[in-house]
């Protein structure tokens, strides 16, 4: 499912879309390869580059994660 390009969705969602797909717990380098793999931006892939390593319970704690790391407009 590749409708991470969606024009105004927002990058929650598209980090939402780009790793539904992933199994999780899942650490960082499965995240970024996921997310490539699904068609992901380069925003999107270049926030979850910038995740620290360590392992991921779900796409919530994603999501928070880089809501903490890139300011207002991402929910968890």
């Amino acid at each position: 499912m590749t409708t991470s390009s969606i024009p105004g969705e927002s990058i929650d969602l598209q980090i939402s879309d780009v790793l539904s797909d992933v199994h999780f717990p899942a650490n960082k380098d499965a995240l970024v390869d996921a997310a490539r793999e699904a068609g992901a931006s380069n925003e999107v892939l270049s926030m979850l580059d910038g995740l620290p390593e360590q392992d991921y319970a779900d796409v919530a704690s994603v999501t928070q994660l880089i809501g903490g790391n890139y300011g207002p407009g991402l929910s968890a």
